[in-house]
C-alpha cells in the first residue's frame, strides 16, 4: 500500500541516489587528523565568515566550496584511540578518531557531506536537531537506504537554523553508539 511515508522515502532515496552518482564524481579527499591534541583551529579562507571553535577531540573537518555547496568528507571506520599511556581503545569513529571532527558550518549554508563507510557492517548518519528532507535524515532503511561496507553516501541540505549539534549512526546503534 503506497502511503505518503513509503512515498517520501522513496522519493527521498531516488534523489540522494542522484545526488550520489554525480556527486561521486569528485569525491574530496577525507582529511585526517595528526593526533587528538586541542588546538585553535585556522580561520576559514572560503565561505561564509565565522570564528571556528576549539574542540576537545582537536580539530574541526576541513571543507571545500564548490559551486556554493560546502563540501565534507567522513570516513566511518574502526580506529585505536589512545585514552591514557598504554590504554588503547578499538573504537569505530570518523576520520581515523572517535569522537570524529567538528563539522563547522553557519546556518543558510548548504552543506554536501560524502560519507564512505569502511565499517564491517552497514550504517548511516543521523545529523541532530538539524530541519531536512526526509533522504537525508540518516535513519536507513525508512528515510534513506543503509550505507553498505565500501560504498559512500551524499547527504545535501541547507542549515535552517543555528545552534551547536551532533551527528551519530542510525543503523544498529546499540552496536555503532558503544563502539564510539
Amino acid at each position: 500500500m503506497l502511503t505518503r511515508r513509503t512515498l517520501l522515502a522513496a522519493t527521498g532515496g531516488i534523489a540522494a541516489a542522484t545526488v550520489a552518482r554525480s556527486a561521486l564524481a569528485a569525491l574530496p579527499e577525507p582529511a585526517y587528523s595528526q593526533g587528538p591534541g586541542t588546538a585553535p583551529p585556522p580561520q576559514p579562507s572560503t565561505g561564509r565568515p565565522f570564528h571556528p571553535v576549539v574542540t576537545l577531540n582537536g580539530w574541526s573537518a576541513p571543507w571545500r566550496m564548490n559551486n556554493g555547496w560546502k563540501e565534507f568528507h567522513l570516513v566511518a571506520e574502526p580506529v585505536v584511540r589512545e585514552m591514557a599511556p598504554g590504554m588503547k581503545a578499538n573504537l569505530w569513529g570518523y576520520n581515523g578518531q572517535s569522537p570524529g571532527p567538528t563539522i563547522e558550518a553557519v546556518e543558510g549554508d548548504r552543506v554536501r557531506l560524502f560519507v564512505t563507510n569502511k565499517l564491517p557492517e552497514h550504517t548511516t548518519i543521523h545529523w541532530h536537531g538539524q530541519i531536512l528532507p526526509s533522504g537525508m535524515d540518516g535513519v536507513g532503511g525508512l528515510s534513506q537506504p543503509q550505507i553498505k561496507p565500501g560504498e559512500t553516501y551524499v547527504y545535501e541540505f541547507e542549515l535552517k537554523k543555528s545552534g551547536t549539534f551532533m551527528y551519530h549512526p542510525h543503523a544498529d546503534e546499540m552496536v555503532q553508539m558503544a563502539m564510539g
